[in-house]
């Protein structure tokens, strides 16, 4: 699996583009709770579990290495049905 290093503010560049709905859409797809799509994406709901995304402090909000990057395809994928 790759692993990805982007910066915080590309990540939420990503998850603003999307249309409204698509964390429930990435959840329900992939069998887990919107929480832990919204903390993929840099959210504080601690309601919902951390999975492969790491945080660090630094210019340009930080960078965030992802360990897992099956959300952000699927978000990819979405902005992309999105946009054709």
């Amino acid at each position: 699996m790759e692993k990805i290093t982007m910066t915080f503010n590309e990540l939420r560049r990503i998850k603003d583009a999307l249309p409204s709905g698509s964390s429930q859409k990435i959840a329900e797809k992939l069998g887990i709770n919107v929480e832990t799509v919204r903390n993929y994406f840099g959210g504080k709901h601690y309601e919902g579990n951390s999975i492969g995304i790491h945080f660090e402090q630094g210019p340009d909000g930080g960078i965030v290495s992802i360990d897992d990057p099956t959300i952000l395809n699927l978000a990819r994928e979405l902005l992309a049905e999105t946009q054709a």
